[in-house]
């Protein structure tokens, strides 16, 4: 038995950001940033007899947003048994070069780091991409320097999500009119 248990109550920030793309062109637009097959996190660090080696093993793998694929769920492929029919893939992704910005501030940041988006087909051959803004879910106590890192992840998430999901093309043509 445990010799104690604290609980630390926090609200998330769950971010949707709806497509006008298909879902299988949200799909390839996320994987052709962050790759197509998960990064080999253990062999890279297997392959590093340094933090040096291991930032440079790492960034060969990191795409243009500054993430990479760690694995990908595809509960559609498995709710159709329960009878929802919906393509849904949940995403894990991160880069540990972003993830130890935070990890030095407090070591509990990694139960959220890496991240995770959620893409879900919608109607009208529209997409969705959702997740849940890192920072609402790292920072449960004040600490500015957690705060700090943590926010600089949101910002680079939210420019990934606007990116793939044409999003960004949208606000500035919003934005120009």
């Amino acid at each position: 038995m445990a010799d104690a248990i604290t609980e630390i109550p926090f609200n998330g920030l769950r971010l949707r950001f709806d497509s006008a793309k298909s879902f299988e062109a949200l799909v390839d637009a996320l994987l052709a940033d962050i790759g197509r097959q998960p990064a080999p996190l253990y062999d890279l660090v297997a392959e590093s007899d340094n933090w040096d080696g291991f930032e440079r093993a790492v960034q060969r793998y990191v795409g243009p947003s500054g993430f990479m694929l760690f694995a990908a769920v595809d509960h559609g492929g498995w709710i159709v048994k329960a009878g929802i029919h919906r393509r849904v893939v949940r995403v894990v992704l991160g880069n540990p070069l972003i993830a130890i910005t935070m990890l030095r501030h407090d070591i509990t940041a990694g139960l959220f780091a890496p991240v995770e988006v959620l893409l879900t087909e919608e109607a009208g051959n529209r997409s969705a991409l959702t997740y849940v803004a890192p920072s609402s879910l790292i920072v449960v106590e004040p600490n500015e320097p957690l705060e700090a890192a943590a926010r600089e992840l949101d910002a680079k998430l939210k420019a990934l999500a606007l990116s793939v999901t044409g999003s960004a093309d949208q606000l500035s043509t919003r934005s120009a009119s």
